[in-house]
């Protein structure tokens, strides 16, 4: 395993230019008549050729974006930016797994874990937010409380440092290694939905990053009233973490369901647009040992998830600190799948990654803390909250 390990003051925040990550190609049009003074058609071409240079090329320097005349450049020097969030740690796992701690303002930072050799390529497990309301038992990033919703532009971020870092510009070459994005770091992604529909119509843009609608997934615990409006929104494809098949467990291990119970949830699955044969929903179960993993509970799934175009993945329990839980032997494990198999459904069994640095499903949590706006302040200024003598 190899670390790299930042642990400084983030640096005094004076930059006052606007940030052109997060924007969508119509805002920065936007953005460039009304700053600039641009025409329309002007705008638009401009707005063009700077996401090429942001999203397909990974330029952060508008003085590289040789296509824009140079006075244009420095126009656009004087008043945009496009930033890279603060590396706090990273770290490799012995399987190739790399965790990033990123710092996005003081008191912000959240997790992405990139997993070699999933899905097409690679895939990306982004955050979106700090934190996490929903204190499902099995989950350790449930122990930390929400700091608040990530920005579209913070998403972004997260898939534009893994470029970076494993030196993928620029985004079309056919043998890439990022090829499926995961919304399955920090949080509960329906509880951001605008956030996470725009960055997933930047992430899928066919002139910059290009990963398409299909490889990106969006993962929730079951916030069945925007499922709908995800659907319509992102038409990216759908994860339940489900983990439970009566109510009365699953009211345990994923408290949400008091909420919106299994009737509600999996009929909203049955209406989530675009669900069919070729573009099945996902629904994750992790195994517990003693809780979930009997012959029973595997019939069970089975016959509730009748009707729905389903897969069904089984994640064997990924330990930390204080849990009260133990991962099922991985001859229950097999026993289950076996019956889900049988019964017609893909029931992959998920091969824990990055387990020694933390990076697992289920083990990422950052020491980010709600802070008043005044502490906030005071650390973008003299750094660690220490106000001046």
């Amino acid at each position: 395993m190899s670390t790299t390990l930042l642990d400084r003051a983030p640096a005094v925040q004076t930059d006052q230019r606007t940030s052109l990550v997060g924007l969508n190609r119509k805002e920065i049009a936007q953005r460039l008549e009304t700053d600039l003074g641009l025409t329309n058609k002007e705008a638009r071409m401009r707005a063009r050729q700077v996401w090429g240079w942001i999203y397909n090329l990974g330029v952060t320097d508008f003085a590289e974006m040789t296509n824009i005349a140079k006075p244009m450049r420095e126009k656009l020097d004087d008043w945009y930016t496009v930033p890279r969030p603060e590396i706090i740690e990273r770290k490799v796992s012995v399987d190739g797994t790399r965790k990033y701690l990123l710092r996005f303002a003081p008191g912000v930072e959240a997790e992405a874990v990139f997993i070699p050799g999933v899905g097409r390529a690679g895939a990306l497990c982004v955050s979106s937010q700090v934190g996490c309301t929903l204190n499902c038992t099995f989950c350790h990033t449930g122990t930390q409380a929400l700091v608040r919703n990530l920005t579209a532009e913070e998403i972004v971020l997260q898939v534009l440092t893994c470029k970076d870092d494993i030196e993928e510009w620029p985004s079309g070459k056919d043998e890439r290694q990022l090829s499926n994005i995961v919304f399955m770091g920090m949080g509960e992604p329906l509880y951001n939905t605008d956030a996470v529909a725009q960055s997933i119509d930047i992430i899928s843009d066919g002139e910059g990053i290009s990963i398409s609608r299909r490889r990106i997934t969006v993962s929730t615990s079951g916030v069945v009233g925007q499922m709908q409006e995800l659907g319509e929104k992102s038409e990216a494809m759908l994860a339940i973490s489900l983990h439970a098949t009566n109510d009365e467990l699953r009211d345990v291990l994923v408290p949400i369901n008091k909420k919106w119970p299994l009737k509600d949830l999996l009929q909203a699955c049955r209406d989530y647009p675009g669900t069919s044969n070729s573009r099945r929903i996902t629904f994750e179960y992790v195994m517990l040992k003693g809780v979930n993993d009997s012959d029973a509970e595997a019939h069970e799934l089975v016959r509730l998830l009748k009707g729905i175009p389903a897969k069904i993945n089984l994640i064997p329990f990924n330990p930390w600190p204080g849990s009260d839980y133990e991962c099922s032997s991985w001859s229950r494990i097999e026993a289950f799948a076996d019956i889900v198999n049988r019964a017609g459904y893909a029931s992959p069994i998920r091969t824990p990654r990055g387990r020694d640095v933390g990076a697992a499903c289920g083990q990422l949590k950052t020491e980010s803390v709600k802070k008043r706006a005044s502490e906030l302040r005071a650390e973008a200024l003299y750094g660690n909250g220490q106000l001046p003598e």
